[in-house]
């Protein structure tokens, strides 16, 4: 017999039990960000992002350079990959926050677009990606939104398809890869067209071969620059689980794999992709409004008709040039 951790306070929970004539919540029911398991998740997301920063800073005024830090910054700030960046980032972010999905699909899409290569594009969003998909991930477990058990699942199959998908993308020959890539997003595309037309009916077994979704969602994801959501979060939800746990332990278990991605591309990309992150950072802060724009006067429905055949029309111009 398990001794129930009750949890006696006077929250919200408890009030609705005591009006059902139910007994009080577990304490990890109403308090599950204090479980040790995320609680041990939430400082590592704070670690790796300050080591990130760090390391960043090193980079950039470890003095190896033949220009200075602010040299440097001047030199991003007025080239222009990083421009086409800041654009980037603001279509993508805008995407991303007016659908809650496809950032990664959208960025990477339009960088290959401008003459990046496959490696070059997934390096820079997924390094970028850091960042607000640690602070998402550290905000779902303060708001009780996600599900050890399903983020645990998630987590290893997630980090190492990321980490294959990384070392594949980043060791084949751009002109074997691109149109392989290419291919993927249009059919991304497709997909996210086609959740207009499709009705999920939610089936209330538990869903089956999480860890073998969360390899095939790490590896693509790191191949195509994106589809960690996409894939594995559509893949749940349809299943019937909870969405709103579903989102938050998807979204948690990303920002490792993210991590583990952009470690990883740092390490084997040769071309430096700071000036491509920097714009899409830069981007993505100012996109707000613009998603804030579409979600008011676009209904989801037609949001996802024109962000899935802009990505397919992208992908097929892609696709023809790196066949032809």
């Amino acid at each position: 017999m398990k001794i129930r951790n009750l949890d006696l306070t006077d929250n919200a929970i408890n009030a609705e039990h005591t009006a059902l004539g139910l007994p009080p919540v577990e304490d990890d029911v109403s308090h599950p960000s204090d479980h040790p398991v995320l609680r041990i998740a939430v400082w590592a997301v704070g670690f790796m992002l300050i080591g990130v920063v760090v390391y960043l800073g090193s980079k950039l005024f470890n003095g190896q350079h033949e220009q200075t830090g602010m040299e440097l910054i001047v030199a991003t700030v007025t080239g222009d990959a990083f421009w086409k960046a800041v654009l980037v980032g603001l279509l993508a972010q805008t995407v991303d926050g007016a659908l809650g999905m496809a950032y990664g699909i959208t960025s990477t899409s339009f960088l290959l677009a401008t003459g990046s290569s496959p490696a070059v594009a997934s390096a820079s969003v997924h390094i970028a990606e850091v960042f607000t998909t640690g602070v998402s991930g550290i905000s779902h477990v303060k708001l009780g939104n996600v599900n050890k058990s399903l983020f645990l699942r998630l987590l290893i199959p997630g980090i190492l398809g990321a980490s294959a998908g990384a070392w594949v993308v980043s060791s084949v020959d751009s002109s074997i890869i691109k149109p392989v890539v290419s291919a993927y997003l249009f059919l991304m595309g497709l997909y996210i067209v086609s959740k207009v037309f499709k009705k999920i009916t939610p089936r209330k077994e538990t869903p089956k071969h999480v860890a073998k979704l969360g390899l095939f969602g790490g590896f693509v994801d790191a191949v195509g620059g994106g589809g960690w959501g996409p894939v594995v979060t559509t893949t749940l939800v349809g299943t019937g689980q909870d969405p709103r746990t579903t989102i938050g332990s998807v979204n948690l278990a990303e920002f490792f794999l993210t991590f583990t991605s952009a470690a990883v591309f740092a390490g084997l990309v040769e071309e430096g992709p700071w000036p491509t992150v920097a714009g899409l950072v830069v981007g993505g802060l100012f996109a707000a409004p613009f998603a804030a724009f579409l979600t008011r006067r676009l209904n989801t429905r037609t949001l996802l008709m024109l962000v899935g055949g802009v990505i397919s029309c992208i992908s097929l111009y892609n696709l023809h040039r790196a066949l032809s």
